[in-house]
């Protein structure tokens, strides 16, 4: 399954190669004692690790330790805030790991949301698209080794140059949920970062990133929610927590009026603003955590992963969630989902 090449019906994209990937740190276990569980991922075929950042460990820590336990593996963030770090700052995490893993590391930006910019953060969540695509511009040329002197418009940048430039150019691709950002992705960055969607959902958010790519080639990463467990009521009582976790926070709530799930959520929206979240849990469906969190054998999870390959996801980074999985450690846990899931 990984590194194969993908055309796309659904989406008429050129050719991409198809990659498989893990999303790292494993939560739940101190991060220096996942070598082991990240070199597994090296030896079980997968190409990827993929880091996030909310409120666990940064996005650029344990990519750097991953670069050094697993040394095929690709380094991938998905993603960092626009918001959270200056750009200088940014740009000089980016260039370190790309000279730790020259040719390895793919940068993701996004807007992130209101949670983690203005109530975690305390920074002002002001103009998230333009935000977005200023720091995408200042960074293609920060990391081409240009002095940057630029007033765009969220930010001012005066004779900044970068003095850990990447040996070779690191792919930046873009955070979009609805069609402003997608078309972003397409038309200034390397590809998208897409995530909390359906298999179903893939070509109606693939397609402005296409479209506005003007026929180059766009890697479409997806995080993708797995639960590889036969334990169905365990699952859906995790997925239903998740979901309203994620679904009631403005930007996936538009997001997800935008593929038209307005009417099968609006109970669940309806009865959070109320503050009954027992309500809200129990407004969820069945048959939406069935869309949304990839769920029962080995064989019927990489059924569903492919597909969101076949649908326009050139890269498909796994994101474990511990509903319903076996008994054991933790690590025990961890590593018996690795092997369930490793591509064929």
């Amino acid at each position: 399954m990984a590194d194969t090449a993908a055309p796309s019906a659904a989406t008429g994209q050129a050719s991409v190669p198809r990659r498989y990937g893990m999303s790292v740190p494993f939560g739940g276990i101190p991060l220096g004692e996942q070598r082991d569980l990240v070199k597994e991922i090296e030896d079980l075929g997968y190409t990827d690790v993929w880091s996030s950042e909310a409120d666990g460990s940064d996005a650029f820590t344990p990519l750097v330790l991953a670069s050094q336990w697993a040394p095929s593996l690709r380094l991938g963030c998905a993603i960092v805030p626009a918001f959270t770090r200056g750009p200088a700052l940014m740009a000089q995490s980016i260039g370190a790991l790309a000279q730790a893993a020259p040719g390895r590391f793919a940068f993701g930006l996004g807007t992130s949301s209101n949670v983690i910019v203005e109530r975690w953060n305390g920074i002002p969540f002001q103009e998230p698209y333009k935000k977005t695509r200023d720091v995408l511009r200042f960074l293609r040329a920060a990391l081409a080794g240009e002095k940057v002197t630029e007033t765009y418009d969220t930010v001012s940048i005066d004779g900044f140059r970068l003095g850990v430039v990447p040996p070779e150019p690191v792919p930046l691709l873009v955070a979009g949920l609805r069609e402003g950002m997608l078309r972003l992705a397409g038309r200034e960055g390397d590809g998208a970062i897409i995530n909390w969607l359906a298999a179903t959902d893939v070509a109606q958010v693939v397609k402005p990133v296409v479209d506005a790519g003007g026929g180059r080639p766009k890697e479409i990463v997806a995080r993708i929610f797995v639960a590889p467990s036969t334990d169905t009521e365990a699952v859906y009582a995790g997925a239903r927590f998740a979901i309203a976790a994620y679904l009631n926070v403005p930007v996936y709530a538009a997001f997800h009026q935008w593929l038209g799930r307005g009417d099968v959520l609006s109970g669940m929206w309806s009865a959070w603003q109320a503050g009954d979240r027992k309500a809200a849990l129990a407004a969820i469906p069945d048959s939406l955590v069935d869309e949304l969190i990839v769920h029962g054998s080995p064989e019927q999870c990489r059924e569903h992963i492919e597909r969101y390959l076949d649908n326009g996801v050139t890269t498909a980074a796994l994101s474990i969630m511990p509903f319903g999985l076996q008994a054991g450690s933790k690590q025990e846990a961890v590593a018996r989902a690795l092997r369930d899931l490793a591509p064929r």
